[in-house]
């Protein structure tokens, strides 16, 4: 999880950024008077899992 992304992977949570802040994708929120916020700048290294810890 990166923001408020979810994903499995580096590749996925950039999608989800871009798809943020350039489509309709993940819809409003309903009752909220402002602007859409603006996702921050993904990190330039590659994002990865911190592993499945039971």
């Amino acid at each position: 999880m990166w923001w408020n992304f979810v994903g499995r992977t580096d590749d996925e949570i950039r999608k989800a950024r871009e798809d943020w802040m350039a489509t309709d994708r993940f819809g409003e929120v309903k009752g909220y008077d402002g602007d859409r916020l603006g996702a921050p700048e993904v990190p330039a290294s590659r994002l990865k899992a911190r592993g499945r810890v039971r």
